[in-house]
């Protein structure tokens, strides 16, 4: 599992990346983390197109993050939709 996150996974309450890594991170899960780097008011130019945008993209048809991708290559966007994913899905012990 993947997640796509801006330039860092801290602030877990007030920033979206950081509050997606932390519901994973309380669910058990450790997701290799990408770092999209970039900036959600950019418009998709070449400043903005960075491998984990692209993939964030690909995967939702939005460039933000923070996006989970699942083993299976579904994928979930948004920080309240994965933290939602997270506490429904805890990892296995």
């Amino acid at each position: 599992m993947r997640l796509y996150v801006c330039w860092t996974t801290r602030g877990s309450g007030w920033h979206p990346c950081g509050a997606a890594h932390a519901a994973l991170h309380e669910a058990g899960h450790r997701p290799e983390v990408v770092h999209a780097m970039g900036w959600r008011a950019l418009p998709d130019t070449p400043f903005n197109q960075t491998p984990g945008r692209r993939r964030a993209k690909a995967l939702t048809g939005s460039s933000d993050v923070p996006v989970l991708e699942l083993d299976d290559g579904d994928a979930v966007s948004g920080a309240e939709a994965i933290s939602a994913w997270a506490k429904a899905h805890p990892a296995a012990a």
